[in-house]
């Protein structure tokens, strides 16, 4: 800290003097004017109101002490704000510490504007210096709250790929601030050389959604959340759907219907929206789940899309997990194995078998519907009624190249898995051998 200019020895001990005598009065008068004039101040318990109080005290003798000696002085910030330092940083933001500041040199000048210029000078440059050590209090404290922030939500991230929770998660989720009380899906890609999680944050809050934001590796994961009302959810989901059972993949590109009315941004629109902040590569997105503790199904699910979906040359960004599942099913994961036969294979085969058998025709036959109608000797048009029923049951279209292999690949596992599959049958009507 500057030091004020030199002054005659016998008029600085008078000063020093007359300060050691009023500084009660200076501390009456600051707490009196900090009720007059700041609300925040008096709406205050009382209890805080007297830890800021010994704030506004210790900074008149601080004052004091450094006027007498203010090379011999330790730290002001120490100084000053040590008398309270968690109620301060706890009670009073950055803004009303810096009124807080003001009040109380005002104050001062009030009092001293009669002693000579001396006084007045150090006063100034004792304000600037208390100024700058609060701007420095708060901002360690910032940073420190952002580096505990960072590590839990790290640890918040990492629970949720691992999927092992305990009874604190909840608590943790809350003490960073989560904002999304609707539903929840993991977006995983690269990670940029240069990562800015300020932008996508930005970005999701535009977006009426909030995110959590974990690097590991080479690769950012974002647990994306968005609030939404049970009724909005509702209605948004049946537009979504059009209509079709809950085993559609209805935020799917390629799968999903023309919706009715839009409440929100879905996830991919808040995928695409957040896609410049990842690195080059591929971009996966989970499927929904309810809420933040269920994010686990849909982190495995972006993982296992992320690992395979090089494998899919033309995959958009971001790609939808569940449309790579046959590639998933190939590197052996469970899961997607699982989702294939639930959602496709044995929902026709309980449906109808007609349907199934159907279908398995118009994909050997290279979704061709003259091949397919000559097999099963009918017409083609009863071919493409029977496969738009098959959309109406499963919500996958048969005629889409991409979709054509998700199917086949359910048909395939499907079959594996039921030893009561339907057989081809020859063209004299009996079971080919």
């Amino acid at each position: 800290m500057s030091a004020p200019r030199t002054q005659d020895p016998a008029a600085k001990k008078k000063t020093l003097a007359w300060l050691r005598a009023v500084s009660g009065e200076f501390a009456t008068a600051t707490i009196k004017k900090l009720d007059e004039t700041l609300p925040w101040y008096g709406s205050m318990p009382p209890g805080r109101r007297s830890a800021v109080g010994l704030v506004a005290q210790a900074g008149i003798s601080s004052f004091i002490s450094w006027f007498e000696d203010p090379k011999a002085t330790p730290w002001i910030a120490a100084d000053v704000f040590g008398a309270a330092p968690r109620e301060l940083l706890r009670s009073v933001s950055l803004q009303q510490t810096l009124q807080l500041i003001r009040v109380t040199c005002e104050v001062v000048e009030d009092r001293v504007q009669d002693r000579d210029s001396y006084l007045r000078e150090a006063i100034l440059l004792y304000s600037r210096e208390i100024a700058f050590a609060a701007a420095d209090v708060y901002a360690r404290a910032a940073e420190a709250r952002g580096l505990w922030d960072a590590r839990l939500e790290a640890l918040v991230v990492d629970s949720i790929l691992s999927g092992e929770y305990d009874d604190e998660l909840p608590s943790r989720i809350a003490a960073l601030g989560w904002h999304g009380h609707g539903e929840v899906a993991v977006l995983v890609g690269t990670a940029p050389r240069m990562l800015d999680v300020d932008v996508l944050r930005r970005t999701a809050r535009h977006l009426d959604a909030d995110v959590l934001i974990g690097v590991q590796g080479s690769r950012l994961v974002l647990v994306i959340g968005r609030a939404e009302s049970d009724a909005e959810d509702e209605l948004s989901t049946t537009a979504a759907d059009g209509g079709h059972p809950a085993g559609r993949v209805a935020s799917s590109p390629i799968t999903a219907a023309p919706a009715t009315a839009k409440l929100h941004p879905s996830f991919t629109e808040i995928a695409q929206a957040l896609e410049p902040g990842f690195g080059d590569g591929p971009l996966v997105l989970g499927h929904e789940v309810p809420g933040l503790v269920d994010a686990s199904g849909s982190a495995k699910a972006a993982l296992a899309g992320f690992a395979v979906a090089r494998a899919w040359r033309n995959a958009p960004r971001p790609a939808q997990a569940d449309d790579l599942l046959p590639e998933r099913a190939l590197a052996g994961d469970p899961v997607a194995r699982t989702t294939l036969v639930n959602r496709i294979y044995r929902p026709l085969k309980t449906h109808s078998s007609e349907l199934l058998t159907t279908l398995w025709c118009y994909l050997d036959n290279g979704r061709s519907l003259e091949a397919t109608a000559r097999e099963l000797f009918v017409h083609p048009n009863t071919v493409r009624y029977r496969l738009k029923r098959v959309t109406d049951v499963i919500g996958w279209d048969a005629t889409g190249a991409r979709e054509a292999l998700i199917l086949q690949a359910a048909l395939i596992l499907g079959s594996i898995a039921d030893p009561d599959t339907p057989t081809r049958r020859n063209k004299r009507g009996g079971a080919a051998k």
